[in-house]
């Protein structure tokens, strides 16, 4: 059983040291591990290299196609673990890609980091499995509103946003790209009985600028409706690059 990494600038495995960028533990001290592939396509994607490789053809605003073989590294669930264990970190960000699509080996992983807290950033169209949930500390559940371009049936599951609803360990992080993404955001808030408090609302954008512009108006739209506002303060800090 081998976990599949995305790849850095290098050609490594993406695990590294950062500020976790985004919603209710940004600021914090982590490591991070990027796992390939997904079961989602969203045009805006900002990590289209772990997903959109030659031959495949679903939509990305960029319409780059990327050599899997450049950009995915296969690790044992030990040797991952290894790496992770040496950044020194106490905790731990499981991203992708979607993680969930790993399930089997991310538990057998984390059997090796037992003192760590564990986040998954998760699309949330695939529930966890026990063997590795035993495991998690918090979940970021990143539903996929219309504008990313996915058909509904695929990326808002009732059922699976019903079991989100109800976890508490689950937090709500929406891509807003216009404020007319808000609406959709209340009805599944009502639809689901999504917890305002837990709902962070995130500007889509791949620079600084971009960000601040659609900053301005959803920070009214978040008082407004009551909800939480998320930066990503990686872009800042680093721009839009791999390993940050």
């Amino acid at each position: 059983m081998k976990l599949v990494l995305a790849t850095d600038d290098t050609g490594a495995p993406e695990i590294f040291a950062s500020l976790q960028g985004e919603g209710q533990s940004m600021g914090m001290p982590v490591a991070f591990v990027r796992l390939s592939r997904c079961n989602l396509a969203c045009t805006w994607c900002d990590t289209a290299y772990t997903w959109r490789f030659t031959g495949d053809n679903r939509p990305h605003r960029s319409a780059i196609a990327y050599d899997r073989k450049a950009n995915q590294v296969s690790l044992t669930p030990e040797e991952a673990a290894a790496r992770i264990a040496a950044l020194g970190q106490r905790r731990l960000v499981i991203t992708g890609g979607e993680p969930l699509l790993q399930a089997p080996a991310l538990a057998a992983m984390l059997k090796h980091l037992p003192a760590i807290a564990v986040e998954i950033e998760t699309n949330g169209t695939i529930a966890p499995p026990p063997r590795l949930d035993v495991w998690i500390d918090q979940y970021n559940v990143s539903p996929k509103l219309a504008h990313s371009g996915n058909p509904a049936a695929l990326a808002l599951i009732p059922e699976r946003l019903d079991a989100w609803a109800a976890e508490p360990r689950a937090f709500f992080k929406f891509v807003i790209a216009a404020p007319e993404d808000v609406a959709e955001v209340l009805a599944l808030k009502a639809r689901h009985g999504l917890a305002a408090e837990r709902i962070f609302l995130m500007a889509e954008g791949t620079d600084s600028a971009a960000l601040r512009a659609r900053q301005a108006w959803l920070s009214e739209l978040c008082c407004k409706h009551g909800l939480r506002m998320s930066d990503r303060l990686h872009i800042h800090l680093y721009g839009d690059r791999r390993g940050t």
